[in-house]
């Protein structure tokens, strides 16, 4: 990551004495540095190969009137680690960047794995499935027993292989506890995408032949796999083995076709990653392809944040040689995501990026790893079609969050909020999920900053409620969600916490239900010592149509119907809906716990599997085992009447 620009040698500002003492003392040597406020939260992390020339530069010149002016200002304390070379400091600069997110870099953030596509035990022959290895979705850590092809940029990518590899070369996609008791083939040997070994219908031989085919095809052999069916085919028909010829024939059609298909192939790049970067209204955009076995994969957008931060110290960098936006966006971009992710060979690059990043990269990644800018022919079309989807992918994201901070804004007019602080608007929101008052649950989620927030999502179990009421469930969630927060103690202060950075009261509380929920909901605050009128209820239209609901508010305020275009409206049942999603599928995935795992049943010594699934199927879940009395249970067969008894105690 480039370091912070330092503008040209003026007075220095006042610090305290002891911060300029620790930075007098600094080694000069290469390393890490992160300065931090006074409350502790870090602001920057930069590398140096001189860490006493670097930090000294912040503090004894004059940045007044700057970005950079407004960070050293805030800087309370410093941390430095000392390490060997420019490649260790690089290393752990982005690490750190990862963990600490500071204000004042360019962050990426990526919650998800890439996926890959799978072929099971090709590596083991003790695996199950290494006789006939079968080809899979996989996302995680990888295993030497079998092989991994990919990263791939989607899981639509992985999808489509898996595909290819079905219609191609037939290769099974079943589990092995599917595979291992088929007694005869399935509906993808009826419609030609496996060649159904379950059941003999060919070779291990043979097989093997079409999974090291598939494997060379993956890795860009497209030419050679097809010589060498060709050259199989020839020789099935001279052996007069018409049947076998047939086969090998649809084989190459197939194959024909998918190359055919792959009209932006090039199989003299075999592994590439093509990056372009598009910065616009302080927000940026890396666009990332993948070519990987000469094959186009596809591509994923990636957006920073905090690049508003980087555009304004950029713009207080007045020295010719520093890199632009654009590179400093890409250097981040390269330098954080090939940390955690093995490098292709070569890079094709929108914007100029350091020599020296690239070759420390590559270094970190075992190998020799090549960025080329202004590529030509082939690479200079990929690189055009990756600009374009950056764009427009840009494009996309102002204008939702265009979209999004317009309906902020017009529910803050609606409410009479004040206007000056739209992007702290905080509005948390309740629902209560079940069936037939099984397995309840209760949500919150969280919208801040234009959009929202999963990662600040809750879930709460309720228990001790009366079955189907909806009343006590939410006085129990709120309760659990602001007790501790009013001073009040909690059965459960695990799950009353609310999510670091967050301990204050949301701007607004949405509730899913009209005066009766908005009722309880003022009850708590009242017996809570909080503020009624953030309580806002969205209450379902005559005939419950969408479009008509209308706000009820707990402070006495009278109803308000928003009407079906509102914007204040649209963001109302936005997150309105989100949680009912959340809470219904967190109800369902409870219920299903239940219901198929038998809930305490399988806490229970002497309950197997077997006895489990026999009382479920005799009773028809377990709150039919509840139901049931002890002599129902003893008679369900290899239930004694000692167990039943013992059953009957744990479910009530």
């Amino acid at each position: 990551m480039t370091d912070l620009p330092a503008s040209a040698s003026r007075s220095a500002p006042r610090h305290d004495e002891h911060l300029l003492v620790e930075i007098a003392s600094l080694p000069t040597l290469p390393g890490v540095y992160r300065y931090f406020d006074q409350a502790g939260v870090v602001l920057y992390v930069g590398k140096a190969i001189n860490l006493k020339r670097r930090v000294s530069s912040y503090f004894h010149r004059d940045h007044a009137g700057t970005r950079i002016g407004q960070m050293v200002a805030k800087v309370a304390r410093i941390e430095t680690t000392v390490v060997r070379s420019e490649a260790e400091a690089l290393l752990l600069e982005n690490n750190l960047i990862k963990t600490l997110s500071p204000k004042y870099n360019i962050l990426f953030r990526d919650d998800k794995s890439y996926p890959y596509l799978k072929m099971t035990g090709v590596f083991d022959s003790t695996h199950p499935g290494s006789r006939f290895p079968r080809v899979s979705y996989y996302r995680g850590a990888v295993e030497k027993r079998h092989a991994y092809f990919g990263p791939y940029p989607s899981a639509w990518a992985v999808k489509e292989a898996i595909l290819l590899m079905q219609k191609v070369f037939r290769l099974r996609t079943c589990e092995d506890s599917v595979f291992n008791h088929r007694t005869r083939p399935c509906l993808l040997y009826q419609i030609k995408r496996c060649s159904a070994p379950c059941v003999g219908h060919i070779s291990e031989a043979d097989y093997a032949q079409d999974v090291a085919n598939a494997t060379r095809f993956l890795h860009g052999e497209g030419g050679a796999v097809t010589a060498a069916l060709q050259q199989r085919m020839v020789a099935h028909a001279q052996a007069l083995a018409f049947e076998q010829a047939a086969e090998l024939r649809n084989q190459l059609a197939a194959l024909a076709a998918v190359l055919h298909q792959q009209s932006v192939d090039n199989v003299a790049d075999r592994e590439v990653d093509i990056l372009a970067v598009k910065v616009q209204g302080g927000r940026a955009c890396v666009n990332l392809a993948m070519v990987r076995g000469g094959r186009h994969l596809g591509d994923r957008p990636y957006f920073p944040t905090h690049v508003e931060d980087a555009t304004a110290l950029a713009g207080a960098d007045a020295q010719p040689s520093s890199p632009t936006l654009e590179s400093q966006v890409l250097a981040a971009f390269v330098a954080q995501h090939y940390v955690d992710i093995p490098p292709p060979s070569t890079l094709i690059l929108s914007a100029p990026v350091d020599p020296a990043l690239i070759k420390v990269i590559g270094q970190h990644g075992g190998k020799s790893l090549r960025a080329v800018y202004r590529p030509h022919g082939q690479r200079r079309t990929w690189l055009e079609m990756a600009v374009a989807n950056a764009g427009l992918q840009l494009a996309r994201l102002l204008g939702e969050e265009g979209s999004q901070q317009a309906r902020t804004r017009a529910l803050a007019e609606v409410l009479d909020l004040p206007p000056e602080s739209l992007d702290e608007l905080r509005i948390e929101c309740f629902d209560v999920s079940h069936t037939a008052g099984e397995a309840t649950q209760a949500s919150c989620v969280v919208f801040q900053h234009h959009a929202m927030q999963p990662a600040q999502y809750r879930r709460y179990n309720i228990e001790g409620v009366g079955a189907g009421d909806d009343y006590a469930a939410m006085r129990d969630v709120l309760m659990r969600r602001y007790g501790k927060l009013a001073g009040i103690p909690v059965p459960d202060p695990a799950s009353t916490a609310l999510p670091s950075g967050t301990a204050r009261l949301p701007d607004i509380v949405l509730v899913d239900g009209g005066r009766g929920q908005v009722g309880v909901a003022r009850a708590v605050f009242e017996e809570l010592g909080l503020d009624t009128s953030l309580i806002v209820g969205v209450e379902k239209g005559a005939g419950r149509k969408v479009g008509l609901e209308e706000l009820v508010f707990a402070d006495g305020r009278e109803k308000m119907g928003l009407g079906r275009d509102s914007a204040a409206l649209m963001l109302v049942a936005q997150i309105r809906d989100e949680a009912h999603r959340f809470a219904i599928t967190g109800m369902r995935a409870k219920r299903a716990r239940v219901r198929v795992d038998g809930g305490k049943l399988a806490e229970l010594p002497g309950i197997g599997p077997k006895r489990r699934a026999r009382l479920l199927q005799r009773f028809g879940g377990v709150r039919g085992v509840a139901l049931a009395g002890v002599d129902d249970i003893a008679s369900v067969a290899g239930i004694s009447r000692e167990l039943a008894e013992q059953i009957y105690r744990a479910l009530h």
